[in-house]
């Protein structure tokens, strides 16, 4: 019996009518029908991979796709795409993608955590995908993860290299175009670094775009420009972690250009989005101390440094313990500097240029320069000659450091540390007036740019004084000046105007005919 027979309520082998299917019948076997068909497609469909479907991405899902977009990703997402990375990767050794996948996620673990110990892990994860699928076949992925950690690590030739390597193969990928950026940004190329940017946000807008192109506006010393792109790069933040990023690193641009009260609002509502962004604290802690509060900010750096243990933190720490004359707690984070930092080395990180500074200001400042010139041989940033130029000044050389000062403030960056320093060369020099204009400098850009240094800004300031009255010696003329006679000018003989052309006078229009007068009656006078 076929299906329409059956419909129409007929039995073949009974040859007696079905019973008719009422509507409530109709509705249970199309119920059925459908349920059917959509139990068979789900037999027959493969699961979707992440992506692709309706549901919601998992943690893992979520980092991947941050950290392969090169955005921050949350604490919790990465430790689970560690976690689910390194399960997969052991069942299946030949997979290169999930190789890069997991360095990539042990490089931004390190960035989190300021952990240097993920650093090797990242570079086995990644030279394993190498192995697999070497860069000659593409491996673009690992290539650029390369680049990334070299310059985490501040080994920012090896990251050029990755970088260009990547584009010489794929000019279009633009994933290579950060490592590109922030490579030549630490060798100090900054044109070149800049030509990068704008290639970068030709094929490709979004966080990471952004962030670059502030960083290197930035550097030229462009406040506005830079605080726009920043601000861009918050509006194309997907997720709260990079949000917390964007607004962290608003609050740098905030605390650079001196506005202390916003930089902290701004570290505070980076908080607030992810408290798990540590830097942000380290932040917070500096504005404090800026606004007087300096018990919260001691709280605070202690905090960041329980968190994200970083040398810059210690150093900022011991500074303001020292401004406070409690030079005896200052010891602690002194000595936690000196720890990170040989940790930092084991791990193939560069601190030579925080590590400088502290033994240039606390320390022994001939190795400063020992340190700090071998370091200008492979990174000529404007990071690395502020700080070579000030160990020179601290070991008594003025003369050679005012010449790396020079590079430092010359290029644009407008920066109350590099300012301050390049005055106290000059004031070493005897140049009065090269140094009052760089105190001043540097007190219009940020009044309370260190803890330590400031005051000093102001002492310093202060005992100079303001130049004479009259300006500069023989500025001004001996006599009262008279205004010379001039001669006069001779007059122009006016041109002739050139004779009107004679025209024939128009022949004036006949007028009407007066009507005659009547002929006089006879016998009228």
């Amino acid at each position: 019996m076929d299906r329409t027979d059956r419909i129409h309520g007929i039995d073949e082998e009974s040859q007696t009518p079905a019973p008719p299917v009422t509507f409530t019948g109709r509705k249970t076997l199309v119920a059925a029908a459908v349920a059917v068909v959509l139990i068979a497609g789900a037999l027959l469909i493969r699961p979707a991979k992440a992506g692709d479907d309706a549901r919601p991405p998992g943690p893992s899902e979520r980092a991947a796709e941050a950290v392969g977009m090169g955005a921050p990703a949350a604490a919790v997402d990465l430790t689970a795409l560690v976690a689910d990375r390194e399960k997969w990767v052991a069942a299946h050794p030949d997979d290169d993608a999930s190789w890069a996948v997991l360095g990539a996620a042990c490089l931004e673990q390190a960035r989190r955590t300021a952990d240097s110990a993920w650093f090797p892990k990242a570079e086995k994860a990644l030279k394993r995908s190498l192995e697999v699928r070497p860069a000659e076949k593409g491996n673009f992925d690992a290539m650029t993860g390369m680049g990334a950690l070299a310059n985490a690590r501040r080994d920012f030739g090896t990251g050029k290299k990755w970088g260009e390597l990547v584009r010489a193969q794929a000019p279009r990928r633009w994933t290579a175009y950060p490592v590109l950026v922030d490579a030549y940004t630490g060798l100090g190329d900054y044109k070149a670094a800049q030509k990068a940017t704008e290639q970068l946000l030709e094929l490709r807008t979004g966080l990471a775009a952004y962030v670059r192109a502030s960083q290197v506006y930035r550097d030229r010393g462009w406040r506005e420009d830079a605080a726009v792109a920043m601000e861009h790069a918050a509006g194309a933040a997907k997720t709260p972690a990079e949000k917390a990023y964007a607004l962290f690193r608003l609050g740098e641009l905030s605390w650079e250009r001196g506005d202390a009260a916003q930089a902290l609002r701004l570290y505070e509502g980076s908080l607030r989005t992810d408290p798990a962004q540590a830097e942000a604290l380290g932040g917070r802690a500096r504005a404090l101390a800026a606004l007087g509060r300096d018990g919260e900010a001691v709280r605070d750096y202690r905090l960041a440094l329980g968190r994200t243990p970083l040398p810059r933190l210690a150093l900022e720490l011991g500074e303001l313990l020292d401004s406070l004359g409690r030079g005896e707690e200052a010891r602690a984070p002194y000595g936690m500097l000196s720890a990170l930092a040989s940790r930092d080395d084991a791990n193939g990180v560069d601190d030579d240029v925080v590590l400088g500074l502290y033994e240039a200001d606390h320390g022994d400042p001939a190795a400063a320069v020992r340190r700090l010139s071998e370091e200008w041989t492979r990174h000529k940033s404007v990071q690395v000659a502020d700080a070579l130029g000030w160990a020179l000044h601290q070991a008594g050389e003025d003369a050679a450091g005012l010449e790396y000062a020079k590079k430092a403030t010359d290029l644009g960056l407008r920066s109350a540390d590099f300012s301050f320093h390049r005055a106290m060369i000059e004031r070493g020099l005897g140049d009065e007036a090269a140094t009052r204009r760089h105190l001043e400098e540097a007190m219009r850009t940020n009044p309370h740019f260190s803890p330590l240094r400031a005051p000093l800004a102001k002492e310093a300031l202060t005992a100079i004084g303001q130049p004479p009255p009259g300006g500069p010696e023989n500025l001004l003329p001996t006599t009262p000046w008279v205004a010379p006679e001039l001669p006069k000018a001779a007059p122009q003989p006016q041109p002739k105007p050139a004779a009107a052309k004679r025209e024939k006078p128009e022949k004036p229009e006949k007028s009407a005919p007066k009507p005659e007068k009547p002929a006089p009656k006879p016998g009228t006078p």
